[in-house]
């Protein structure tokens, strides 16, 4: 079955609802915290048993229908055209839908996160794209890319630039050639990624470095699932050491609250952590600024996350709000240009 028949269902159950005289209504699992639970075979976390319904009982939920049977509308247009759109053009689109214009963006991002869990499809194969683009790529890795233009070759080391090989949108459109690579890094900074790409650290250990850019892109997530899974390559992501950046790696290896409908296709159970840690302040004696009280509340709610129950997570976390303290990964620097690459890095790896 394909995606826009998968949409055309959704519709269907309304109208069959309609023609049997009930009011119109579907359920979806509560996107919150509390309804959030482990699922032992895949190893990520993803939505409980816990429901809400959305029923056209009130004036509000009504407008809800209109807007969800108007965007499937939409995209069964876009799929059959060939044409995409970004999260932001498709907000600006229901400007022409009368009473089921968005108000909101939040209010159209939402309802895509709807069509997706009650569809079981990915925002990507609606061809709908997020504003921000990729993750960017360098290391022993050869790929083939679908494009506008045919299909393109390119090798993440020799055929790019410093910059690296930009991963599209819908990293599924992307095949995995050939490497010789023995490990793939995750860097959140663009600093980092810098240096570790000018110490040569991609070819002394045979890596491929990937910039999260701060919080990943889902295309990103899902780049590091697929060379994990597809390539078997051991994935380590390498962050600052402050509440954020905990959750850059939470989101890569367990999966997010928000797209937790996604986790087993985006998440990646094994990967590693080996960020900077309130221990290694400690060890290395490093420059730090003191936690906001942002700061202190955001790693007092990661103590109650489920994905940060694991005693590593604990023991590490309390240490840092008895320090009161957090660093960032450039204050290596404190030790010289190459500490990171020839000290820091590989004691973490081995």
């Amino acid at each position: 079955m394909g995606v826009d028949e998968d949409l055309l269902k959704i519709a269907d159950l309304f109208y069959n609802q309609l023609s049997r005289g009930e009011i119109p209504a579907f359920e979806l699992p509560l996107r919150t915290r509390d309804n959030i639970v482990y699922d032992e075979k895949a190893r990520v976390w993803v939505y409980g048993e816990k429901e809400g319904v959305r029923s056209a009982k009130t004036v509000k939920g009504a407008y809800q229908i209109l807007k969800t049977v108007c965007l499937i509308e939409f995209l069964k247009q876009q799929l059959e055209e060939g044409r995409s759109s970004t999260l932001r053009e498709l907000y600006y689109i229901s400007e022409n839908w009368g009473e089921a214009k968005f108000r909101v963006q939040s209010e159209s991002d939402f309802l895509i996160e709807d069509l997706e869990i009650i569809s079981s499809n990915q925002r990507e194969h609606f061809h709908i794209r997020p504003e921000e683009d990729g993750a960017s790529v360098f290391g022993p890795l050869t790929v083939r890319e679908e494009t506008r233009k045919g299909d393109k070759v390119i090798h993440c080391q020799d055929d790019v630039g410093d910059a690296g090989y930009l991963i599209p949108n819908n990293i599924d459109k992307v095949e995995f050639l050939e490497h010789d690579a023995k490990l793939v890094l995750a860097v959140e900074t663009g600093g980092m990624r810098d240096r570790l790409i000018e110490n040569g650290f991609d070819e002394a250990f045979d890596c491929i470095i990937i910039h999260l850019k701060g919080q990943p892109a889902r295309s990103t997530r899902r780049l590091l699932k697929r060379l994990n899974h597809e390539l078997s390559l051991p994935v380590m992501v390498f962050t600052d050491c402050d509440p954020w950046s905990y959750r850059i790696f939470a989101s890569v290896a367990y999966g997010s609250i928000k797209s937790a409908h996604l986790s087993r296709f985006m998440a990646t159970p094994d990967a590693r952590f080996i960020g900077i840690m309130p221990s290694d302040i400690v060890k290395y004696d490093l420059p730090t600024d003191k936690l906001t009280e942002r700061d202190k509340d955001a790693l007092k709610a990661e103590l109650k996350d489920p994905r940060f129950a694991g005693d590593f997570w604990q023991k590490e976390i309390k240490l840092q709000l008895d320090l009161g303290k957090k660093s960032e990964q450039q204050s290596l620097a404190k030790y010289g240009l190459d500490f990171v690459t020839d000290t820091y890095l590989p004691e973490k790896l081995n």
